[in-house]
């Protein structure tokens, strides 16, 4: 029972998602349009510039607003009522109407697409628009009114009223000498003062939500991590999808450990000597004057490979000498296929002329 237990338990713990996403993972995630972002940024940033934009193209607006009403009272208002004259009047109107919003239309534009790049890169997904049927169950849609989640954005937007309303109160107060008199004063005067203040709490206002929303961006991005952080069991599970399953791959190198081996042997025949060490190590060797600038080793092994090699050699003649420097050095510094160090090509010579006298051939 406590066995079962322990086993239990380790499984639960493979099964928590204590674990960093790994790179895959990640954009797998960012291919759903699982980001993290900040939906008040771009909003707070907008405010932010195109309040700040009516300081520098003030001029520009107040001609643009100036040239639209001087039009309509000095112009149209004693023209005679047309099919014509309206098309016109409704054309001249929207354009310069279009004209006048054109800076205020890019600069939305472009912090809007800005203000998003910034916090997750440029991504063009449709995923988060495809439909899907589990987001119209209504026990879902209720833990989602009720979540966490929902509960901190409810206690941000609570948090930017308030702080909203501190401003315009303390703008206010700062100005209510100003707004008590303002009746006495000319229109151009109110229009300049009204003008002014909105601008003032335009820009006050929008650094005050770019702050917030920066550190709503930060919550977002640790919300985002944790959100996509994965248990031991899926990065093995995410291993065996892309590296293929080791136990597999494990059989694989197994078979071709083995084919390599079967190969080796079939060379052994074909060797002149066999050098051992004797029992840990054991060399094949090979020289053929007329093709070989020196010998070279054939196969090698230790322990089972090489009695492996040295029953090989015994069943089809090779002689077989016991060399354990040789033997060792041979096994250490040179590789099957490769010829012999040229430090050893003495050593290796007299035991190749020992065997060539063994065979009769010298």
């Amino acid at each position: 029972m406590r066995q079962y237990q322990l086993k239990l338990d380790l499984q639960l713990f493979n099964q928590e998602k204590t674990e960093k996403a790994t790179p895959k993972k990640r954009e797998e995630s960012r291919k759903k349009g699982q980001v993290a972002k900040s939906s008040d940024l771009p909003g707070a940033l907008i405010l932010l510039f195109v309040s700040m934009s009516f300081f520098m193209l003030g001029g520009y607006y107040k001609s643009a607003v100036l040239g639209l009403f001087h039009s309509l009272f000095e112009n149209w208002l004693t023209l005679t009522i047309t099919p014509d004259n309206v098309i016109s009047l409704f054309m001249d109107v929207a354009w310069k109407m279009l004209l006048m919003l054109m800076p205020i239309f890019a600069i939305v534009m472009l912090i809007g697409i800005l203000g998003n790049i910034v916090q997750f890169g440029f991504l063009l997904t449709g995923e988060p628009l495809k439909m899907q049927l589990k987001k119209l169950n209504p026990l879902d849609g209720f833990k989602r009114i009720f979540s966490a989640r929902s509960l901190v954005e409810f206690a941000k937007s609570i948090l930017k009223v308030c702080i909203i309303g501190l401003l315009v109160y303390m703008t206010i107060q700062r100005e209510w000498d100003e707004l008590l008199v303002l009746y006495s004063k000319p229109l151009e005067a109110i229009f300049s003062f009204a003008a002014g203040l909105t601008i003032k709490l335009g820009i006050e206002i929008g650094a005050v939500l770019s702050v917030l929303a920066f550190l709503d961006f930060l919550y977002q991005k640790y919300e985002h991590e944790k959100s996509i952080k994965m248990s031991k069991q899926d990065i093995k599970d995410e291993y065996k999808k892309s590296e293929g399953d080791p136990l597999i791959k494990g059989k694989i190198r197994e078979r071709q450990r083995r084919m390599a081996m079967q190969r080796m042997m079939q060379e052994v025949p074909k060797a002149d000597v066999v050098i051992t060490n004797p029992t840990h190590f054991a060399i094949a060797l090979k020289y053929d004057a007329s093709e070989m600038e020196a010998p070279k080793i054939i196969a090698k092994g230790m322990d089972h490979i090489a009695l492996k090699i040295r029953e090989v050699a015994k069943e089809n003649g090779i002689i077989t000498m016991e060399n354990k420097p040789l033997a060792r050095a041979l096994y250490e510094r040179a590789e099957i296929g490769d010829v012999i160090p040229a430090d050893l090509f003495q050593a290796v010579a007299e035991v190749l002329a020992y065997v060539y006298k063994l065979k009769g051939r010298v």
